[in-house]
């Protein structure tokens, strides 16, 4: 017979293996694929429509101009009397003499009207006294009565201001102490 081997007459050679770089080439197209496709639909679920865009920009107008306002108004700036204000509330008959310990703190943001509340203290303290000193004890029982306290003193306060030509403006009173006895 034929002495020739038989792998040259089939031709059984081995297949040739596709080179690396190819395999590493289509997987990292198919991981750009699925990421492109991932970004799409994220913005497409994300993205808002023309009336939110619409909206927003109202909104955004509105934010900056408060925060305008803000900048041009400075820092908060508070101003503590002290000490506390203690008076004997009004009789209202139903009960005995009640005491009255409160303490009050001015919010403004104008070092010009910190200082001149400083300069008024007693006047201030003064009206401050006869104000609290007209209550009942039944008037601040309620939340609704502190709070009408509250008002009054602020008014009562910015009419100072106003009567004695001081600048700026009080914008809020709170009471950090407030005790009734």
């Amino acid at each position: 017979m034929n002495d020739e081997p038989l792998d040259d007459e089939l031709d059984l050679g081995a297949e040739k293996a596709p080179a690396p770089w190819k395999k590493i080439l289509v997987i990292a197209l198919g991981v750009l694929l699925l990421i492109g496709v991932g970004v799409g639909i994220t913005y497409f679920l994300l993205a808002p429509s023309d009336e939110d865009t619409g909206q927003e920009a109202a909104q955004g107008g509105e934010e900056d101009k408060a925060e305008e306002r803000e900048e041009e108004k400075g820092p908060a700036i508070y101003r503590d009397f002290e000490p506390v204000f203690v008076v004997n509330l009004s009789p209202d008959g139903k009960s005995r003499a009640k005491m009255l310990q409160i303490g009050v703190q001015a919010l403004t943001r104008s070092e010009d009207l910190i200082e001149f509340l400083k300069h008024n203290d007693p006047m201030i303290r003064h009206h401050f006294l006869k104000l609290f000193g007209s209550r009942t004890a039944s008037d601040l029982a309620s939340r609704e009565g502190k709070e009408k306290l509250q008002a009054d003193v602020l008014k009562e306060l910015q009419r100072i201001v106003d009567e004695q030509g001081g600048t700026g403006t009080v914008e809020a009173v709170f009471f950090t102490s407030f005790v009734m006895q």
